[in-house]
């Protein structure tokens, strides 16, 4: 019961955080992305405001356990492979060409119309298609 509970609390944390910064608004995080417009900074400010944080929640962990049980998840490994590479483009430039990463679109399906909710679909699409694309991928590496 508690679980639930803290991952509500948290969630709804996190989207208050996105409203009051300002990031469910499409035209500031692709102000951001616009180099040699009319670029706008916030989105690093919130980066780093969530960055330094959680660099210290995660230093703060070793040899804890989480509250509600099990443990920790273990760093990631830091292979850069072609799947990354690939997926990082693919993320980057639908965040670029929509103004939005998953948590503001979750957020923003509450405001944000029929643009909200096709984007949401979309993305949805996408993380249903990704198994497969990575299937084939893997094939297609393992024959090389």
């Amino acid at each position: 019961m508690l679980r639930p509970l803290l991952s509500l609390l948290s969630g709804g944390l996190f989207g208050a955080g996105l409203l009051l910064s300002g990031m469910t608004d499409t035209t500031r995080v692709q102000g951001w992305l616009d180099l040699f417009g009319a670029w706008d900074p916030t989105l690093a400010f919130v980066m780093g405001g969530a960055l330094v944080p959680m660099a210290v929640a995660w230093r703060m962990t070793r040899g804890r356990s989480p509250l509600t049980g099990g443990s920790f998840p273990a760093p990631a490994k830091a292979d850069f492979d072609r799947r990354l590479i690939l997926g990082s483009v693919l993320f980057g430039f639908g965040w670029a060409m929509a103004g939005l990463c998953p948590g503001p679109a979750m957020a923003s399906l509450s405001f944000g119309g029929w643009q909200g909710l096709v984007f949401a679909a979309a993305m949805a699409l996408g993380m249903l298609i990704a198994p497969q694309l990575r299937l084939v991928l893997d094939r297609d590496t393992a024959k090389a």
